[in-house]
């Protein structure tokens, strides 16, 4: 007889909402950042401005979706530990990725202004 464990559905929860709440909170600092920067156009490049207002919002996205990504894999009735190890360098590269899409972006946003994000070319 095979004993498969109980789902983790309490940590799918979690990691989504983790997830969202971070992204609300990311999505805000970054909104006031780019703003306080637009209105005194300070000697700091936009780039510069990812500090750690930015980076612990950041941090939680990631590790919200790193959660909810290897407790939807335990489902399937994959060990944690393989769970984890699936969705680790998984979370970890698309959030470098996001966050140097982010910084380029903000690059962009201070050589041309809002104009340069023009997305209805």
């Amino acid at each position: 007889m095979y004993y498969f464990p109980e789902p983790p559905y309490f940590l799918i929860v979690f990691g989504l909402f983790a997830g969202l709440a971070s992204g609300a909170a990311f999505e805000a600092t970054l909104k006031q950042k780019v703003m306080e920067w637009s209105k005194y156009r300070s000697t700091r490049t936009l780039a510069q401005m990812r500090g750690f207002e930015l980076q612990l919002p950041f941090l939680g996205i990631g590790t919200g979706i790193c959660i909810f990504l290897a407790s939807g894999i335990q489902i399937f009735g994959f060990p944690s530990w393989l769970s984890y190890s699936l969705a680790l360098p998984m979370t970890l590269l698309i959030s470098f990725l996001v966050w140097s899409q982010l910084g380029k972006l903000l690059a962009q946003l201070e050589r041309g202004g809002s104009r340069a994000l023009d997305l209805d070319v």
